[in-house]
């Protein structure tokens, strides 16, 4: 065995004719990443053949447990560090085990192997010979006649394996071209079996671990030897390209056309050879009878949306079918309502006094509506209502034993904190609230369950399908639910267009405010932001407003133009924190990336040579920096889209700095966390964010160029969100034509069939078709794209299909011969065996 990974994993594998190498012995471990295999070493170099003249130099690269005063050969090149000067980066290394009598007793006798003393390895290497770890890891019952100790055999038994196991994985996975963070991943989900998972099916990383996608598995497959028409390939592929189809697009599902289509392309590209499309709508249906995909009609689902929406179709009708103890009587809301606005010094009018009312009185309710027309008002006027209704206190202090009855969440830390500033009441995150980790890994289930009366979630248009069904699942049937958003904004990141499907189903509970009332006599962004949903621009829309201007320019302006009205607005006193720009993408000469340079230099400059800084990923990180957080990180309770400040550098050499480490501190509204290099990815500059990221925040002066660069991103929603953003101030940037595109070019609907969920739950068709799809006029889950004569398209060209692929159907009456056609037309029933599954069959029961 350890013949064969010296041969799979040889030093040559990737790389050109010149190997570069040292050879020496490790003084120091500088660096040990805590979630990763990454270290920094000093290294006694005793053989190399790189331009080096000193007795030591600093390795880094992805090693297992490095043990000090041991010599290693390390493979890889040098670097210039800009910081540290020269460095050898090692992408490979193997432990130079001593093979004299001396050294291995030094080496048996040392500190990995206690109890075990020098005169007892003196014996071992005189009993064994030379190879006697070899023999030992071959066979342990070798040492029998020597006599050990039966705990001291057993570590170092122990001991032996362990070093040998995991040296050699990560030798195996650097081999492979992993970085540190996928090497430990990949390594924590297969332990021991790590390279014969690899080596047995390089595939099963696309699916297992996050980050590892298709065309890596494939050249590792390759590398492997394995037949490009693999089945393992095939699916690996079909997977990664529904995945790549929602994800794109935001949709809950795929068809058959696209998704084969796309498929092929990525097979026969990354392999340039051609792909048999029988077998591959043959894995398709494999993926159907594996519940990795789910097939409905022409719909193809993974399996995690299709549950999801199905759960969120039974959750609500669980929640609205509820019996709540207290009917509250129709007069007794009046009065309240009432006695609340009086209290408020607020007069509700009858649109106001109508939504109150519905909402409080509905166990699950929907309240939507545009910029300025009271949402926030009638949150607070809900909080009070429901306090004045059910005898509450909405002093929190009175909770210190028992949870507060009232619940606010909204997805972004940015948005809890608006809710938590309006209400007086403490707010989080959704996924703070239910516990979630919000790792990206696989499924995960609330860790909480909810408890008290009332539960408000504000900002719904950014909520995911997967997050929401996660809300429901932990929401008990006797809390009222209030969801609160704009229909109009952008859908959420993630698939599906929650908001939006809830309120096309009428049987839920639902008000739409129409009326706006923060308008005041200078306003024009509201008023825009109105007619820019209603699909047109206003007439004064380049007329310059006292709290919004239009600058005409083309794309190689915006720079330019961007960094002198930022400089402005910094000259009368608007700082970082007040002034966002927003732009549709972040490439290009009017993009993010680049606008985010320019404003630093405004906000932030570099002032000498001794102003702490790092550079990472082609960004430069300063003290004082405007950044923002990229993921959801509930440990530290900072969410996607939250926005903080460095305040403070800590280099590895600093005298102060006790962990020896390159790290960040950044403060946010919440608290301060420190970030250690390998979490930096984890953060970008935020002076320029894009829209999506702007979701649930709202800032003094907003600025948003928009150009014919950004075509295939221009829609109204996107133009709404932005422009909706601004409280104070809004500076627009490009070309008339490109915001009148926007507004014309309405989005489309996303592909989900959460609304059809809802009519079959709550029309008591909860078996639904999906569980036995169609057999005759439908294309099903293994259809492939097919022409009138049913032969196959491929790369947008015709070839006959298979004729002579057998599958054994349940009805032997059926043709048992699978062709294009035949599938295509619904004759073949390519969901095999999954007759009479519905979805109560994979749905747990919710208990009240």
């Amino acid at each position: 065995m350890a013949d064969e990974q010296a041969n799979l994993f040889s030093n040559d594998v990737g790389r050109g004719p010149v190997t570069h190498f040292i050879v020496g012995k490790v003084a120091a471990v500088f660096f040990s990443s805590a979630d990763s295999f990454y270290k920094v070493l000093l290294v006694k170099v005793t053989e190399q053949n790189i331009d080096w003249s000193e007795d030591e130099i600093v390795v880094t690269g992805n090693f297992a447990d490095i043990q000090e005063e041991t010599t290693y050969r390390f493979t890889g090149k040098p670097v210039t560090h800009p910081k540290y000067g020269m460095q050898f980066q090692a992408d490979n290394y193997q432990n130079e085990t001593p093979t004299t009598r001396t050294g291995l007793i030094a080496y048996l006798s040392g500190s990995d192997f206690p109890g075990l003393g020098k005169r007892t390895a003196e014996r071992i290497v005189d009993t064994l010979g030379e190879d006697a770890i070899d023999q030992i890891l071959a066979d342990p019952k070798v040492l029998k006649p020597i006599g050990l100790r039966a705990s001291v055999q057993a570590t170092l038994i122990d001991t032996l394996t362990v070093n040998n196991g995991l040296e050699q994985t990560i030798i195996g996975l650097n081999a492979y071209g992993f970085g540190s963070r996928l090497a430990a991943a990949i390594y924590a989900r297969y332990q021991g079996e790590t390279l014969a998972k690899i080596q047995e099916n390089p595939y099963c990383l696309v699916e297992d671990i996050k980050g590892v996608g298709f065309k890596k598995a494939d050249q590792i497959a390759a590398q492997l030897k394995i037949d490009p028409q693999a089945d393992n390939r095939l699916k690996a592929a079909l997977l990664t390209e529904i995945n790549e189809l929602c994800v794109e697009n935001g949709d809950t599902y795929t068809t058959a056309q696209p998704l084969l289509n796309q498929t092929m392309q990525l097979l026969e590209n990354a392999r340039n050879i051609q792909i048999d499309p029988s077998k591959l709508a043959d894995q398709l249906v494999v993926l159907a009878k594996e519940n990795k995909i789910v097939g409905d009609e022409n719909r193809i689902y993974l399996r995690g949306l299709y549950e999801a929406e199905w759960r969120v179709a039974e959750h609500l009708q669980r929640l609205l079918a509820a019996d709540h103890d207290e009917q509250l009587a129709a007069h007794s809301v009046e009065r309240a309502i009432e006695h609340v606005g009086r209290a408020s010094n607020i007069t509700y009018d009858d649109s106001q006094t109508e939504a109150l009312k519905a909402a409080i009185t509905a166990p699950v309710f929907l309240l939507t509506g545009g910029p300025g027309t009271g949402k926030t008002t009638i949150i607070r006027g809900l909080v009070a209502l429901y306090a004045e209704l059910h005898d509450v206190s909405l002093d929190i202090n009175q909770y210190k034993d028992k949870p507060f009855p009232i619940l606010l969440a909204a997805p972004t830390g940015r948005a809890a904190k608006r809710m938590a500033e309006t209400t007086g009441l403490p707010a989080s995150t959704i996924h703070r609230l239910l516990g979630l980790t919000g790792r990206e890994d696989g499924p995960e289930e609330p860790s909480k369950e909810l408890d008290g009366g009332l539960l408000i979630i504000d900002e719904m248009s950014m909520v995911d399908t997967v997050l929401f069904q996660q809300l429901l699942t932990a929401i008990p049937s006797h809390m009222q639910v209030i969801l609160v958003g704009d229909k109009d904004q952008l859908p959420s990141v993630g698939a599906g267009q929650v908001f939006h499907d809830l309120l096309q189903f009428a049987e839920l509970p639902q008000i739409e405010l129409t009326t706006i009332y923060r308008q005041g006599n200078d306003s024009s962004i509201i008023p825009l932001a109105h007619a820019i949903k209603d699909g047109r621009l206003p007439t004064d829309f380049a007329i310059n407003q006292p709290d919004r201007s239009f600058i005409a320019c083309n794309a190689y302006q915006v720079n330019h133009i961007v960094e002198q009205v930022v400089a402005r607005a910094q000259a009368k006193g608007f700082s970082a924190e007040d002034v966002q720009i927003l732009a549709p993408m972040y490439r290009g000469t009017a993009g993010i990336d680049q606008l985010n340079t320019t404003v630093q230099k405004i906000f932030n400059p570099l002032k000498s040579a001794r102003q702490k800084h790092l550079t990472y990923n082609g960004q430069d990180f300063r003290v004082g920096d405007k950044v923002l957080h990229l993921v959801n990180s509930p440990e530290d309770n900072v969410f996607n889209g939250d926005i903080g400040k460095i305040v403070g550098i800590d280099l590895a050499n600093d005298s102060h700095n006790e962990s020896k480490k390159d790290q960040i501190t950044i403060a946010f509204d919440q608290n301060e966390v420190t970030y250690q290099r390998n979490d930096w990815n984890r953060l970008t500059l935020a002076y320029s964010m894009s829209i999506h990221k702007s979701q649930g925040s709202q800032f003094k002066m907003v600025i948003l160029p928009l150009v014919p660069q950004f075509s295939r991103m221009l829609q109204r929603n996107l133009l709404y969100t932005a422009v909706t953003r601004a409280e104070k101030m809004l500076i627009l940037l490009g070309d008339v034509q490109s915001f009148e595109r926007s507004v014309t070019n309405e989005s489309v609907n996303r592909q989900t069939t959460l609304t059809k969920r809802l009519q079959q739950v709550f029309g008591g068709d909860s078996t639904s078709e999906a569980a036995e799809p169609t057999t005759t006029g439908e294309q099903s889950v293994g259809a492939i794209d097919s022409d009138e004569t049913g032969s196959v398209k491929k790369n947008g060209t015709d070839s006959d299909g298979p004729t002579d692929a057998p599958v054994t159907n349940t009805e032997p009456t059926r043709s048992t011969i699978l062709t294009p056609a035949l599938v295509s037309s619904g004759q073949i029933d390519p969901m095999i065996g999954m007759n009479g599954i519905t979805p109560a069959n994979f749905m747990p029961q919710v208990t009240n």
